[in-house]
């Protein structure tokens, strides 16, 4: 079970955001992946499907399903309890499956999540706040400059091709949340109906 508060966190901090073992065959000596590099691949993905696991800031662990569809949806299906945290028309939406309350919503705009779900991702000096390589991995930690207080997403690529590992996502109370993807399966047909808010 994913505790309320951590569900709370992620939804405002994501998404957005997607270690598993960083097995990709690399050179010894990686350079980091460009910025513009970075934009263009999270710009190509316009929907994905992958297994992930989601590590929370007590330690706790919960695996599931992640549907992606740019711009501004996404939904994380949690395997065990029903907990679902969809994007759609503009909000989060929290659902705790073990939780006999009414779903939590929360804008997207306060999200760092709408920063790779935007219709046009363009990474840089506005909203990048650290870009490094990190044992063979390019991280890129960015957040909205209007509003640092929102929190921020810390995303993990690897390179050739470049590929979306994990990302860290810190709420606006300092708590981290590890999302580490499983195989992304892009360019995928997800209905509609996959993101109706809970």
């Amino acid at each position: 079970m994913i505790p309320p508060m951590n569900l709370r966190s992620f939804a405002l901090a994501p998404a957005l955001a997607l270690a598993f073992a960083l097995t990709s065959a690399m050179p010894a000596m990686a350079e980091k992946i460009p910025l513009n590099e970075v934009s263009r691949y999270l710009n190509t993905v316009r929907s994905a499907v992958a297994d992930f696991t989601q590590v929370n800031a007590d330690g706790s662990v919960g695996t599931g399903k992640v549907y992606i569809q740019r711009p501004n949806r996404v939904r994380f299906e949690y395997k065990g309890d029903g907990t679902l945290v969809v994007a759609s028309a503009g909000q989060v939406t929290v659902k705790d499956g073990k939780s006999n309350t009414g779903p939590q919503v929360y804008p997207l705009s306060k999200t760092p999540l709408s920063i790779i779900l935007a219709e046009n991702v363009k990474l840089g000096k506005a909203n990048v706040i650290a870009h490094s390589e990190v044992k063979n991995s390019t991280v890129v930690t960015a957040q909205d400059p209007a509003h640092p207080e929102y929190g921020n997403i810390q995303m993990v690529f690897t390179a050739n091709p470049t590929q979306l590992r994990q990302w860290i996502v810190t709420d606006d109370s300092g708590k981290k949340t590890t999302v580490i993807l499983g195989e992304l399966q892009t360019g995928v047909q997800i209905p509609s109906s996959t993101f109706t808010s809970p």
